[in-house]
Order: C-alpha cells, then structure tokens, then sequence
C-alpha cells in the first residue's frame, strides 16, 4: 500500500472534520423513524444524502427501494453507490442504516434530540452514533478518495439502508433477498456495534431464544392454601430447576464475551393485587444466549422435560412462548480478508491490536452470513446507542473514516 497516499487521506480527513459535523447536524434533524415506530420512514433522510453523494460524483447510485404501504411514499428507500477501482472482480463494502430510534422520554433530554449539540469533543443527538457516526465515517472516507483523485486497487461500495431498528424486512433483508449486489469475493464492514478502544471485530453471534412461561393453577384464598394450586410457587422452582441448562450448555468458546451460553430471567408479570390470594396465574419469561454450535432445537427439547417434571411435581400446566428466536448464522471465519484487512488498519489509525470477537447480540451481519459472505461489525464507539443523550465523539466518527480509507488502499 501506498503509505504517502494514505497520509494525504488521513489529513484531508483531518480538514473535513467541520463538514463531517455539518453532514451530522442535518441529518439529525431530519428524523428517520419507522412507521412502527410512529414515524414516515426514512425518505427525508435519504433526499439529503442522495444530493450529498451525488455531489461527490460515484461512478454509479441505484436506488433498490423496498415496497411499504405504510409510509407516504409506499416505499422505503436503499442506496446502493459504487466507485470503480482498478479491479471490478472484487467489492469492499461498507453498509449503514438511515433510519433511528425514538428519542424516548424528552425530560432525560438536555436539550431537542433532534438539534445537534456540540460539547467539547462529542456531538449530541439522537442517530449521531447509531448510525450516522458509521454513516459519515464511510461517505467522507469516499469522498477522500475523489478529492485526491485515488482509484482504489478493487471497487468500494456503500449501501445505506431502511429499516434496521424494526427488523430489516425492507432493507438489508430486502436487498439480500432481490438483488443480485454481493459476491462472495467481497469485503463487507459494517460499522454498527464496537468498543471504546476499537480494538473489537465481531465475527460472530449467539443464537437468540426468548421463552415466555406462562404457569396455570388454581386461585384461592391464602388462608385456605389447600383449595387452590399455587402458581407462582410452582413457577418458581421451574425457575430455580431451569439453572440446570446452564450444567447442559457448559462448553466456553474464548472468541466470545461472555464465552458460555446464558439462561437469564428478566421479565416478570404482575400476578395477584393483594397479597391474601394465591395466585392461579404467573408469567415469567427468559432470555437465553446460546453458543452457536448448539442446536435450538435441543435446547428447547431439554427446556420442555424442565417443564414437564414441574407440571407432573406441583400439578399446573406451563405452556411456552417464543416471542424471539434467532439461529446464529454462520460465523465469519477469524481469518478472513476482511478481518485481515480490518486489523491492519485499525493498528495503523488507532496503534491496538484488534481481535476478532463474538457478541451476544443480534446484527444485521447475520444477513450476509447466512448468504455466504464474510461480514465484520466494527466501529469505535462510545455505546450510547438508543439512550437519552445519545452521543458520538469526532475523533472516533474522523479516526474510523481512516480506517475505511486505510482498507480502501489495501491490496
């Protein structure tokens, strides 16, 4: 790689520091939230970046917009913006979404979500890391190389998408299931989840099952204990005897954080409003994280015998939900080309030494993985992501375009 070419798009980045902010400002004022989330969808938004890409000239922009009756334009909007390098056999990727999260309760707000503020060395607002840090990063890291007349050694690509904070059905999920765009030759980054340091590449996630349990017995009075079936008693040693996946499910993968599977209770629903009544009703619900090399079939299987030995002890019927479940996808190996690439550069721009990582979490990733193609979650980024204050801070939001210019280069 050329390393003089690097350092003249390290520094023109440097210089765009104020427009990058700019480009911030507008789009946090322009909201992009889902019609299931109250909102008009994403077009507004994309108006704005469409006139900023093709300001900066790519050698193609389409628009792969997914059908929505629900919004005013009947559609959603993707991008999809190609800059041709010297070898159009392979395509480094770059993948963001446009639309936000609501801003929640205003009062948590120290001033309009959707005014971006300007503290120190953060910005503030809701969208200003999630996505727009990404976002930006990856626009200016193009714009770098059309200022400084650099044809990159592959074709770079960026697609900005619809709907990833309601599920992807009328973005990603869309293209992936339309489009011809991606080869398996390709690099895809996406840069929606990573750590303080940027020292994190998530290569990997847990398969993702959410079971709501939903006790029987019979109410009564508590004085007369005999006359009824306790349901909360019962779904209370369903919780304590559900410990034993943990027993099942013990193997530890080090790629991980954490490295085992967990089985943790959360949410628990109101049963009786006096406290002279027994319950002939409880629900409880877990939310379980397993190791992608265990069947969630299996699991559930071995969650079902729990269950029953609780019926069969206590004499209530327990009947499970599953208001979520996510088979992991097939991991990205650790050493791909776009880890390899990914490490190489965040060593360069940042001086750690990034590792290839597994998250308990769900990402949009998991499209391109169940597709067959490599894909990289990376970013350096403080985590505020759907809080109040959300925040995004400038050097992380100009160090991250030089990473992407720094992969760009790569041959």
């Amino acid at each position: 790689m050329d390393v003089s070419l690097f350092r003249k798009l390290a520094e023109r980045l440097d210089r765009s520091t104020e427009d990058m902010i700019e480009l911030q400002r507008k789009l946090t004022a322009t909201p992009a939230l889902s019609p299931k989330n109250g909102g008009k969808g994403e077009w507004e938004k994309a108006r704005i970046i469409l006139d900023f890409l093709n300001a900066i000239g790519f050698d193609s922009i389409e628009e792969c917009n997914a059908p929505d009756p629900e919004t005013p334009e009947g559609t959603r909007p993707n991008i999809v913006a190609i800059l041709h390098g010297e070898n159009k056999e392979r395509t480094i990727w770059i993948m963001a979404h446009m639309d936000v999260v609501p801003p929640g309760d205003l009062s948590l707000w120290k001033g309009d979500p959707y005014q971006l503020r300007v503290e120190g060395d953060k910005i503030f607002g809701r969208g200003v890391e999630d996505n727009q840090q990404g976002l930006v990063s990856a626009v200016f890291a193009f714009k770098a190389l059309k200022e400084e007349d650099v044809i990159p050694p592959y074709n770079i690509g960026l697609v900005l998408v619809s709907d990833e904070e309601t599920g992807s059905e009328y973005g990603i999920q869309y293209l992936c299931n339309n489009f011809d765009i991606f080869k398996r030759e390709d690099l895809i980054i996406v840069p929606d989840a990573g750590n303080r340091e940027g020292d994190m590449i998530e290569v990997a996630e847990k398969s993702i099952l959410w079971i709501k349990f939903t006790t029987k017995g019979k109410q009564c009075h508590a004085s007369t204990p005999g006359e009824g079936v306790n349901a909360f008693r019962a779904a209370s040693h369903l919780l304590v005897r559900l410990e034993k996946l943990h027993g099942i499910y013990d193997r530890i993968d080090p790629v991980f954080d954490p490295p085992e599977s967990t089985f943790e209770p959360t949410m628990k629903q109101a049963n009786v409003e006096n406290i002279n009544t027994i319950p002939g009703d409880d629900v409880f619900c877990i939310d379980c994280r397993v190791l992608p090399d265990f069947d969630l079939e299996k699991v559930i299987a071995d969650i079902r015998d729990i269950v029953a030995g609780v019926e069969k002890d206590f004499g209530v019927t327990i009947e499970m939900a599953f208001p979520q479940r996510e088979d992991a996808a097939p991991a990205t190996a650790v050493d791909a080309p776009v880890v390899l690439a990914l490490q190489t550069a965040v060593k360069e721009v940042y001086k750690v030494e990034a590792k290839p990582m597994g998250i308990g979490g769900g990402t949009v990733a998991a499209f391109f993985r169940r597709n067959g193609l490599s894909a990289a979650v990376w970013s350096r980024m403080e985590d505020t992501c759907h809080q109040p204050n959300e925040y995004c801070k400038i050097p992380y939001m100009v160090g991250d375009a030089k990473v992407f210019a720094h992969v760009f280069l790569q041959e």
